[in-house]
């Protein structure tokens, strides 16, 4: 490495600390979105496996509460943290690929300023530790490209069980691999050796725990997420979503550049036929899935994050792995040039209205309902109520609302979603008495009233409103209605419907 290329990468490893450091801040303002704190309920009853995902986002935010506490940096330190691992690998998978220094730094920058990146680390969902597994599925299949040793397939099967812990999607990672070991002759050789195989074992050891949860308690989370996969109702309106929302979160100019680099590692015969094509097939196996799904439901923005770290490198191939006409030249060095600057500045748009809703004139926005602003208030208020009218439990009817109580009314309170027990069931039960005494209820006001609450107990009454404020704008009002005498058990222990028949 030259002395340039070694400023280049100490420059662009401290741009990247930048960016890790305004996401804690980001972390530490913002409140919870309801399904962290859910997930934060998951960390503390650590599992093999749970209803919705595998366990991994659970391990990430257990590691990162034990360093921080239970709070809102605690929940996500370690998943921001990870982001360097992970630039580190796009990094490699870049330069080794595609030969130089300069297209591995552009790759780990652009990755950087996408709001998957940014977002989706801040955010701790599922998808935080299945972007970081692809990227080192991505990087160990450069190493076994570039070395042609059979032992980095260990290394790919580690990742890719990495991978499974964090998101059912990694299976496509199976298929993809195989795409790309038939499609380029010279990798033909692999399916002969045992080395692939012993790698898809290492994965199957790893994700083994999960399959043997979900053997215990009826392949509910299997059947849960992989029944998604089927169509239903054909509503192919879903599509028209997926480019606007990618768009979006892969910010205007990082799209831009991976769509030009795709394009030209697909059509131009850029760089080796085997690195072309495991990008190819790393980004295209999971896209055409998501493209398939969406004809049927909707495709949510953060489910992309597999491909992010193909695309990345393919939007830095475009940027400085090839020589454009002209005005193709122009376009790639603007898109290089400000997609950084227009990233950062999305990002912190983005938390600045996520947490204030100054930038809509404090009207009502995407984010409004997801995120926790106001919750801490609103908790203090609740647990005021909760203490002068005696209730021994709260009680929720949805997971969310739930996870929000728990995580903001004091430690120790009893919280409880009284309906789809199976998404509880790694946790202990409330005590009898806890259900015994009053039991303060909490939902969102409607007209009308709850009236499954008076078909369940003899006596509701409803003892405050209070309001979800982000400023002046209110978000929700919250009913609390103080419930007595249950007609039969608190808790409903139906089935949940994907076991019905």
């Amino acid at each position: 490495m030259t002395g340039h290329d070694a400023r280049l990468v100490r420059n662009t490893a401290f741009a990247i600390l930048a960016l890790v450091a305004l996401r804690l801040v980001a972390a530490a303002w913002t409140p919870l979105t309801f399904d962290e704190a859910y997930y934060w309920m998951w960390s503390k009853h650590l599992a093999f496996g749970y209803y919705d995902h595998p366990p991994m986002v659970a391990l990430v935010i257990r590691a990162g509460t034990l360093i921080a506490g239970d709070t809102e940096l605690g929940v996500r330190l370690v998943s921001i943290l990870l982001a360097l691992p992970m630039s580190f690998a796009v990094y490699r998978t870049a330069a080794i690929l595609f030969g130089g220094v300069r297209v591995g730094v552009t790759a780990a920058i652009l990755l950087n300023a996408t709001l998957m990146a940014a977002v989706g680390t801040l955010i701790v969902t599922p998808d935080s530790p299945l972007l970081v597994a692809s990227s080192f599925v991505l990087f160990f299949l450069a190493k076994v490209l570039q070395t042609g040793r059979g032992a980095w397939w260990l290394a790919v099967g580690a990742a890719v069980g990495c991978a499974l812990l964090s998101k059912y999607t990694a299976l496509f990672f199976g298929a993809a691999i195989l795409i790309w070991l038939l499609a380029v002759p010279k990798q033909r050789h692999w399916l002969i050796t045992p080395w692939p195989y012993l790698g898809g074992l290492v994965a199957f050891a790893i994700f083994a725990p999960v399959i043997l949860w979900n053997a215990d308690h009826q392949w509910v989370s299997f059947i849960k997420q992989m029944g998604r996969a089927r169509i239903e109702d054909f509503r192919p309106a879903f599509i028209a979503e997926l480019v606007p929302t990618q768009v979006a979160f892969a910010t205007p100019f990082v799209f831009i550049l991976g769509a030009m680099g795709l394009h030209a590692l697909a059509w131009r015969n850029e760089g080796e036929r085997a690195a072309r094509t495991l990008i190819g097939a790393m980004f295209w196996t999971i896209v055409a899935y998501f493209v398939w799904h969406s004809l049927h439901a909707r495709v949510e923005a953060n489910w992309f994050a597999p491909v992010y770290p193909a695309f990345a490198v393919a939007a830095a191939v475009a940027a400085r792995g090839m020589s454009w006409e002209t005005r193709e030249q122009r376009l790639a060095d603007f898109c290089l040039q400000w997609a950084p600057p227009i990233g950062v500045l999305m990002f912190a748009l983005l938390i600045v209205q996520a947490n204030t809703g100054m930038l809509s004139g404090y009207k009502r926005d995407a984010t409004v309902r997801s995120v926790g602003v106001g919750w801490r208030e609103l908790a203090d208020r609740i647990e005021a109520v909760r203490a002068r009218v005696g209730a021994t439990c709260v009680l929720a009817p949805d997971y969310g609302t739930t996870g929000w109580l728990a995580f903001y009314l004091p430690r120790g309170t009893c919280v409880v979603q009284p309906t789809q027990r199976i998404r509880w069931v790694n946790m202990p039960e409330p005590e009898p008495a806890q259900l015994a005494g009053p039991l303060l209820f909490v939902d969102e006001a409607r007209p009308g009233g709850r009236p499954y609450l008076q078909a369940n107990f003899a006596h509701v009454e409803e003892v405050a409103e209070l309001p979800r404020k982000r400023g002046p704008l209110i978000i929700e009002t919250y009913a609390l209605d103080l419930l007595t005498d249950p007609k039969g058990d608190v808790l409903d222990r139906s089935p949940p419907p994907e076991l019905l028949p």
